[in-house]
């Protein structure tokens, strides 16, 4: 097997403790010591490879299959033999301001968690090594890691909410800069913001639902002295749903707002059209009359008629251009 497991140890009174390198054989040690538990990591694991931990666990085969095949709802299912929670982290990218998600799934059963990995974001790494250097929090076995990755995931959301809100602030000031200096990307760039904002609505809103009923204190394999630490989570949660969902009104606000200036803008482009228009059309009709070449008509035998006709000319185009500067068409 290649090194789809990434991490393996048999924890002990909350210590890290050798064990054997055979599955079996250390979810047996586990289980005999009554008070240690085996945690498995693994990262994108194929149907073969996954097989072998599946049928060392007894893991549920509907469990399985979602773990394999990703792409799921963060949900909490409970099995005879164990608990299945789907978690999404999210990761925002700077460098494209995009945000995209990863998924985790946890396993939870007597003695033993085994969770699987898909995408860069889960941070189980930092999580492990956490939880090692807390053996008061370790010792209470596979509850603390649910909520050890529980709490490292969420509180991620409110960084990555942070991040997302500095976008919304500097897509506010391009809206409202003075007429002309806005970037003409600027509608493109609030629907790349809305679609990062549902990216993470998805991974952040179906889990409310399996975090409120993990601060029950009814869930099979969860200890029911871990229920503060998982309100605390729901809590993290529900504050991190409360700023997504008014980042997406503030976008929705945001684009509106911006669409209503580029009519008034338009607006007033047309007024500016439409002035230049009507002081082009006095000289145009001036001209066109004098310009049909009729035999009597006033003034075609006298000497100022021409610059009478300029100074005319002339005089309406600059009271119509006063009259526009005055209103503001100018």
């Amino acid at each position: 097997m290649r090194p789809v497991i990434v991490d393996s140890a048999i924890y002990r009174d909350g210590r890290r403790t050798d064990g054997p390198a055979d599955l079996s054989d250390a979810l047996e040690e586990a289980r005999s010591k009554g008070d240690a538990f085996l945690w498995v990591g693994l990262h994108e694991p194929t149907e073969a490879e996954f097989d072998h931990v599946a049928s060392e666990f007894a893991l549920h085969p509907l469990a399985v299959e979602d773990a394999l095949k990703a792409h799921q709802r963060p949900k909490l299912e409970v099995y005879d033999d164990s608990l299945f929670v789907v978690l999404k982290p999210v990761v925002y990218e700077p460098e494209s301001d995009r945000v995209s998600s990863g998924e985790l799934m946890v396993f939870v059963g007597d003695s033993f968690v085994v969770t699987v990995r898909h995408g860069e974001g889960a941070p189980l790494a930092q999580v492990r090594r956490r939880l090692e250097a807390d053996p008061e929090v370790l010792k209470h076995g596979p509850t603390a890691v649910l909520y050890a990755v529980s709490d490292a995931i969420v509180d991620h959301y409110l960084e990555v909410a942070g991040e997302l809100q500095v976008d919304l602030e500097e897509l506010e000031a391009d809206v409202f800069a003075p007429s002309g200096e806005a970037a003409s990307n600027t509608a493109a760039r609030i629907y790349t913001a809305k679609r990062q904002v549902l990216e993470f609505r998805r991974a952040s809103g179906p889990l409310a639902g399996p975090m409120a009923r993990l601060t029950t204190g009814s869930v099979p394999f969860v200890e029911e002295h871990a229920q503060p630490f998982f309100r605390d989570v729901n809590d993290h949660l529900l504050r991190s749903n409360d700023q997504v969902e008014g980042l997406d009104r503030l976008l929705s606000d945001v684009l509106s707002a911006h669409l209503a200036q580029m009519g008034v803008r338009q607006n007033d482009d047309m007024r500016k059209i439409s002035a230049w228009a009507a002081m082009a059309a006095v000289p145009t009709m001036v001209a066109g009359i004098y310009g049909m070449n009729f035999e009597h008509m006033p003034e075609l035998r006298w000497g100022m008629g021409y610059p009478a006709v300029i100074v005319v000319m002339t005089g309406i185009v600059v009271v119509l251009y006063r009259m526009f500067k005055r209103r503001g068409w100018m």
